[in-house]
């Protein structure tokens, strides 16, 4: 079949729709937020891909099956097997980097086993196993017609006497033998022969002697591979004439150094493999080690004010009356800063002196008990990461940072960005020795080509070696389509969801062409996305809408995507519309936050000026240092500027802060997920579920059951299903596969007890209102302003799709990113003697349709407009256009950029000839241009 068919589908909001999908093409699906676009792609199309394909399985999985809620559609043919690629990062683990998700390492490993040289950190010296071929070669070549001896020396030990040994060496063959540093001949069969020899006395074993010439070869080798046979890997050639014997070895020995290296194998570089993983941080790169910042907080306070923090909680009471002790006894003065007392003191209070136990060895001496969960925590409260100093963070045994292939370690490639990687890698053809380069030409190949990927999906600026947890959801989600790519899968449906998350519209393009070269291979795409150019590109557009919730789920358009600019739908309407339209005029810009000399990661020591009361926006290409800037210094900087006991390492990366006064507190909103567990909610979230809890327990049937607020949460025990805690499914762990959640069978996913279901308000049990959007509850909820506050708030962020118990763990990045701007526009700080406060968000209109961005650039306009100050990292042109001041970094990613390009008003920055961004905003605006703002004007 060339076409996917859709029949009846009725998945939560679609409307029984019907649609007929090309296969074997780029096909996009946009909308409204809420409007069914997921549930069409991943909740219909994909779970019955994935059903399908779990039928296949043995029975042990089909014994699930029943249990497994099937998508509400009538008929679905020409489905092919489904992959889907989402924007959440699930992994949590530490242990998982880029190269190993993207099985990139897996090749590195290999090349360095075939490729690599080992060498002597000693002498500096190549270590090389010595064959018998290469020995026969050197003897040959260097003492042609002489006369030699091979020999061999055997393993002993003190247990093993030496009549023992000759008997051994008698019964094996062996007559001729040397003993002691002067090579002493002696024949074994005589039986005073190693009478009186030492366990440390040196002795060696003739194999064979002969004559050094071309004619004797096959037996010189012959004679070799039995003293390595013999000699445990070793063998000695006493060539006539010379009073050394020459030393050979089929191991990784420095004889120079008398040093042994093991073998690099594949495994020896694995940091998850025991072999290769560096026996001090078993494989992490770091250590947790007690941080005095953590310990000791806020210096500026004196020890009766709690300056060493472990000690001012209530249960060390006993520690607090023997430090008061000490201090009498050792004249310290408790009431002075901890800042101002001599260093002896603070080294004795922390490390201890005599009979007082100071707070380091106190924390240590607790270690004993982290079987109890709250010592664990405790502990871990004092501890922050440092880098290991054994392997310097690489992960690996010292031993693999002896192997070199072309004079770069393992540990150091693994810390390059993908950019210079792909060049050195690129370069090894011509640089690598015939022998070498036919072991790992292919290899070669391999890693060249799935580093490409990666560059042209715009993730260039990444090392191999970062975590995948610390990866955005956008870049989490571009990860695995490089590993798709490298898969050669044919004839398989890709479900993608937003791709473009995080890329400047410079990479677009790039992942583009990525996306046109799946569908070469004989695959189908099935894209959802807001980004125009995706839309653009499709071969085939479906527009779901024309609300959220249940004002969508019907079909607005579905043909080719020329098709849809034009037509009566919001994003006809948006791709008609020109975007210079969403441009206005800036804000004055008078007072300013400045940082200088931040040097962050590949931040290269610039001054950047944020305006106090405006609109900021900070752009860049992926990887050009947005969020190095942003989150990794100006928020910790400001928030120890202002809140003293704050914890940051910001100043060591900065020369100093200005102005931070303007200011009465910092927010930073990010993308990380609002909770771990299926129990976090929105409504939990913006705290409208405790009042609907008092609703509920108010009623009539609830007080005649006896049943009180508690009794109505999910999150305790009394009210709730106890066999799925509240969750509302059950986990089952599947062999070799993610496991699969079922709907609970005791409460059928409602999550309470019957005794609580029962209770009503205003016709509804409590699951009934949870399963209500945001849109539905302001509704039913109208008269409630406890309740309706923050569901309207919900609502106006682009959220009023959203049911009031979806588990947190099914939102997007962006979608709980405007669920923490919402929960802070719930009670919104008030600007007080003009010092607002800033807030700072990741990429917040993720996931949202033109429509909805505006929407949400209209709330946040109100944040500013009341006083306080917002800092952006967007991509979005319609941000862009819409703020006050722009910073935009550059001109590349990773080690090319870092730069401070250009900051000023979107005019400004469209006159800057080396900006990405500029180049942008010039195809918007045309000649409406500014010239461009240079710091310290």
């Amino acid at each position: 079949m060339d076409r996917i068919t859709v029949t009846g589908a009725r998945q939560n909001n679609l409307k029984n729709i019907d649609l007929e999908l090309p296969r074997g093409s780029l096909v996009v699906v946009t909308g409204v937020s809420g409007s069914g676009k997921s549930s069409l792609v991943f909740d219909t199309l994909y779970q019955e891909s994935r059903r399908r394909f779990l039928e296949t399985l043995p029975t042990y999985v089909l014994q699930f099956m029943e249990r497994i809620p099937r998508p509400d559609f009538d008929r679905i043919e020409g489905l092919s097997p489904a992959v889907a690629v989402e924007q959440r990062n699930p992994v949590n683990t530490s242990r998982s980097t880029v190269g190993t998700i993207t099985e990139i390492l897996d090749y590195m490993r290999l090349l360095f086993s075939r490729a690599g040289i080992t060498y002597c950190p000693g002498c500096g010296n190549a270590v090389v196993p010595d064959t018998p071929d290469a020995v026969s070669d050197r003897i040959l070549a260097g003492h042609p017609g002489g006369a030699a001896t091979v020999a061999f020396a055997p393993p002993r030990s003190a247990q093993v006497n030496p009549a023992a040994l000759r008997e051994s060496l008698l019964a094996l063959g062996f007559i001729h033998a040397w003993r002691g540093d002067g090579l002493e001949y002696l024949r074994l069969d005589e039986q005073s022969a190693l009478e009186g020899l030492a366990p440390e006395e040196p002795l060696l074993v003739a194999v064979d002697r002969l004559r050094l010439e071309a004619a004797s070869r096959g037996r010189l080798d012959e004679a070799l591979r039995q003293a390595y046979h013999h000699g445990e890997g070793r063998a000695a050639v006493i060539v006539e004439g010379q009073a050394e014997p020459l030393r050979f070895s089929a191991h990784y020995h420095c004889a120079a150094c008398d040093r042994n290296f093991p073998e690099p194998t594949h495994n020896l570089f694995s940091f998850n493999n025991p072999y290769g993983a560096c026996p001090l941080c078993r494989g992490f790169g770091n250590l947790l080690d007690y941080d005095l910042g953590l310990i000791v907080p806020d210096r500026s306070r004196s020890l009766t004010e709690g300056a060493l923090d472990p000690w001012a909680k209530p249960r060390y009471e006993g520690r607090r009356e023997a430090l008061r002790t000490f201090c009498l006894e050792s004249v310290i003065d408790m009431h002075a800063r901890w800042d101002s007392l001599p260093e002896t003191q603070r080294k004795a209070l922390l490390e201890g002196e005599g009979w007082f136990e100071g707070v380091l060895p106190f924390l240590r001496k607790l270690e004993a008990k982290k079987y109890k969960q709250y010592i664990r925590f405790f502990l871990r409260s004092y501890q922050s990461e440092r880098l290991c100093p054994a392997c310097g963070g690489s992960r690996l045994r010292p031993e693999a940072g002896c192997v070199r292939v072309e004079g770069r370690t393992f540990g150091e490639l693994l810390a390059e960005d993908v950019d210079c990687l792909g060049r050195f890698i690129a370069s090894l053809p011509a640089r690598l020795p015939s022998n070498r380069l036919a072991a790992a030409g292919e290899l070669v190949r391999e890693i060249v080509q799935r580093l490409d990927f990666m560059r042209r999906v715009g993730l260039g600026y990444l090392s191999l070696g970062r975590m995948t947890r610390t990866l955005s959801g956008g870049e989490y989600q571009r990860i695995m389509l490089t590993r798709l790519l490298g898969s050669g899968l044919t004839d398989t449906l890709y479900v993608l969801d937003e791709p473009t998350i995080g890329l400047h519209p410079r990479d677009t393009e790039r992942l583009i062409s990525v996306l046109r070269e799946l569908v070469a291979a004989g695959n189908s795409l099935l894209v959802v996305e807001h980004d125009r150019s995706v839309i653009e590109a499709a071969a085939h557009l479906v527009e779901l809408g024309p609300g959220a919730g249940e004002q969508g789920g019907t079909v607005l358009y579905n043909g080719p995507a020329a098709g849809l600019a034009g037509a009566d739908t919001p994003t006809g309407r948006w791709l008609a519309a020109p975007e210079a339209s969403a441009v206005r005029r800036a804000r004055p810009t008078k007072r300013f936050i400045t940082l200088r000399g931040a040097r962050l990661n590949n931040l290269r020591g610039i001054d950047v000026s944020f305006p106090v009361g405006c609109f900021t926006c900070v752009t860049g290409v992926s990887g050009s240092g947005k969020s190095s800037l942003v989150t990794g210094l100006l928020y910790p900087a400001l928030d120890a500027a202002l809140d003293r006991s704050a914890q940051t390492a910001a100043p060591l990366f900065l020369d100093c802060l200005e102005q931070p006064h303007y200011l009465s507190g910092v927010t930073l909103v990010d993308q990380s997920p609002i909770g771990r567990t299926p129990r976090s909610n929105p409504v939990t979230y913006v705290k409208a579920y405790d009042e609907i809890r008092k609703l509920f327990a108010g009623t009539k049937q609830a007080q005649s059951l006896g049943l009180t607020a508690g009794d109505f949460s999910f999150n305790t025990a009394g009210g709730r299903c106890e066999t799925c805690g509240g969750a509302g499914y059950e986990r089952i762990e599947m062999q070799f596969m993610a496991d699969i959640f079922v709907p609970c069978e005791t409460c059928g996913g409602k999550r309470f007890s019957p005794r609580v279901l029962r209770v009503k308000y205003n016709g509804a049990t409590l699951d009934r209102v949870l399963e209500m959007t945001v849109n539905e509850a302001i509704e039913f909820f109208g008269a409630e302003t406890g309740i309706g506050k923050p569901l309207w708030v919900l609502q106006s962020v682009g959220l009023g799709y959203l049911r009031l118990g979806q588990s947190a763990t099914t939102l997007s990045g962006g979608e709980s990113q405007r669920l923490k701007i919402a929960r802070q526009l719930c009670e919104p700080a008030s600007a007080s003697r003009g010092r607002g406060r800033m807030y700072i968000l990741d990429e917040p209109t993720t996931g949202l349709h033109h429509q909805d961005t505006q929407r949400l650039l209209r709330v946040l306009d109100r944040l500013v407009d009341s006083g306080h100050s917002l800092v952006l990292i967007e991509h979005n042109p319609e941000v862009m256009l819409r703020a006050d001041w722009i910073v935009d970094l550059g001109p590349e990613g990773g080690g090319e950029g870092g730069e401070l390009l250009v900051q000023g008003n979107p005019r400004q920055v469209a006159a800057c000839e080396r900006s990405r961004t500029g180049a942008v905003l010039r195809g918007i605006l045309g000649s409406r241009i500014a010239p461009a703002f240079e710091p310290g004007d």
